[in-house]
């Protein structure tokens, strides 16, 4: 004999996630969405700055995904659209191994002598109460370090054009 256990009604607010976040960078777009593509790729670490071996393949229909060598990983995402420098989007479960749909969208514009980033999170699925209190620290300390690293970038090359 089976049995069947009937979980408590799930409301529509608990099946989705929606994230929003704007990030100002003193850099170009061209100089930002590169830093963006380097920390979603081989630059991406843990919260704890440890290194996380991320793959992104920049091009539609391209993987994003966690590669652990020896043809072990996880998949993480599809590239849906890519214009450089000014969008990114993609879609996939991401990291949650488990009935969830997610979509990405990184949209960047010129503003203030600088970048303004717009990402946009949103997901639809059994989505984990870890996840769900995790994933905006977690895009919050990603989008530092692109923050930090075009810029660092930036002054660079104003550095060395200030040489010449």
């Amino acid at each position: 004999m089976s049995s069947t256990a009937i979980g408590p009604t799930t409301g529509i607010e608990n099946l989705t996630l929606n994230i929003t976040q704007e990030i100002h960078v003193k850099a170009s777009l061209e100089t930002t969405f590169e830093a963006l593509l380097e920390q979603l790729g081989p630059g991406t670490e843990r919260g704890d700055g440890t290194p996380m071996p991320m793959k992104l393949e920049a091009w539609p229909g391209g993987r994003w995904y966690r590669d652990l060598g020896d043809g072990n990983g996880h998949f993480w995402a599809h590239v849906q659209a890519i214009k450089r420098p000014t969008l990114l989007e993609m879609c996939g479960p991401l990291f949650m191994s488990y009935p969830v749909a997610s979509n990405l969208q990184y949209r960047l514009s010129e503003a203030d002598g600088g970048t303004l980033i717009k990402f946009h999170h949103t997901a639809l699925g059994l989505i984990i109460d870890e996840h769900r209190k995790g994933v905006t620290t977690g895009w919050a300390s990603i989008h530092e370090r692109v923050r930090k690293a075009a810029e660092a970038h930036a002054a660079l090359k104003a550095g060395t054009a200030l040489k010449q």
